[in-house]
């Protein structure tokens, strides 16, 4: 697609972690309607960069640029619904951007699709936090969260809790408490140094080569628990863990933390033993005998996906570890990660004279 130069006005970037080890995971939801939740904001991050443009009647007024996807299209404003990208179109028409200005809109993630880390909750928040320069007022990181989970609930009619945009949005480690969905207060935890190092130095993250869809298990999930309440014994044992996770952070007592991650990803195999894919209860079982100290299935669980390990002190043993997962099937892949001390950033740069 040839794009005609013309002048940029503004470029706007904006970034947004994804998260991982979601322990609590399934009680931010609507049928939970109360949860405890604790989950970790990493690198690498998901990426928006907006180019705008004076709208002197073009037809292009708003260009869409998917780059993982290799997608370089014209979004036609006035058509209904959306189709290529329906949460970058929705998320777009949302925000209800000024009619004066035309936009060329990038995306861009080193995070796989589909990998159970909340990657399209980052993206989408992202987008909205970088959209948000372009209209009157500011938004809270807590305001961009809600905005963008919004979009895939009402807008899309997703099934989506509220954890993974707001790790999106704060960044670094959470303990989140949902006292009626979608309302949640946020608190981020605070460690000294050393122990945040540690934490970084013994995670790990696996891409089980498969992209993560919802599928019939998680509706008949869903359905099986929305008949059993939101206090029933599946979702209780799994807001048990957030605190655990909380507590043992603090302490630093990784051993402890292991044990809430691996507490959690058993209470999702009660859930639906389908959950737990076969692809990860085999890293689980490499794990192991590596002395893990603990695992959690990213995400909801199911078939592909991710899982995020908790390593012992030994960075031998991890390198040793991932070379290993990475032997046994030729899908699965580490993903380098790094925690991330901030959330949604955005930022205009100084433009070179003359624009485009």
């Amino acid at each position: 697609m040839t794009e005609p130069k013309r002048k940029i006005l503004r470029m706007i970037n904006s970034v947004a972690p994804i998260r991982i080890c979601d322990n609590g995971g399934w009680t931010d939801t609507w049928f939970a309607k109360h949860g405890k939740i604790f989950n970790i904001g990493v690198y690498p991050y998901a990426e928006v960069q907006i180019e705008v443009y004076p709208y002197e009647g073009q037809h292009d007024r708003i260009i869409i640029h998917a780059e993982n996807f290799g997608e370089h299209y014209v979004r036609d404003p006035d058509k209904s619904g959306w189709d290529r990208h329906p949460l970058l179109e929705a998320a777009i028409e949302y925000m209800r951007l000024p009619r004066n200005l035309a936009f060329k809109v990038t995306l861009f993630s080193e995070a796989p699709s589909g990998g159970s880390t909340g990657t399209s909750a980052s993206v989408t928040v992202a987008l909205v936090g970088a959209l948000d320069c372009l209209t009157p007022g500011r938004l809270t990181p807590y305001e961009v969260a809600r905005a963008a989970q919004l979009i895939e609930t009402d807008l899309l009619k997703q099934q989506c809790g509220i954890q993974d945009q707001l790790c999106a949005a704060y960044g670094g480690i959470n303990y989140i408490e949902m006292d009626a969905y979608p309302h949640a207060a946020v608190s981020p935890l605070h460690v000294p140094n050393s122990t945040w190092w540690e934490l970084e130095r013994r995670l790990v993250l696996i891409y089980l080569g498969r992209s993560h869809s919802s599928s019939k298990i998680h509706e008949k999930v869903i359905r099986e628990l929305e008949n059993a309440g939101p206090d029933c014994r599946q979702i209780a044992d799994l807001r048990l863990t957030a605190p655990k996770s909380r507590d043992a952070l603090y302490a630093g007592d990784f051993k402890a933390l292991g044990g809430a991650m691996i507490e959690n990803t058993e209470a999702q195999g009660r859930l639906h033993a389908e959950l737990i894919s076969p692809e990860a209860h085999q890293i689980i079982q490499l794990a192991s005998e590596f002395g893990v100290q603990g695992w959690k299935v990213n995400g909801a669980g199911g078939d592909g996906g991710s899982l995020t390990l908790l390593c012992d002190e030994s960075s031998y043993r991890k390198r040793a570890l991932i070379q290993a997962i990475e032997g046994a099937n030729p899908l699965f892949k580490n993903i380098p990660i790094y925690l991330s001390r901030h959330g949604l950033r955005v930022w205009e740069p100084v433009l070179s004279t003359g624009g485009q």
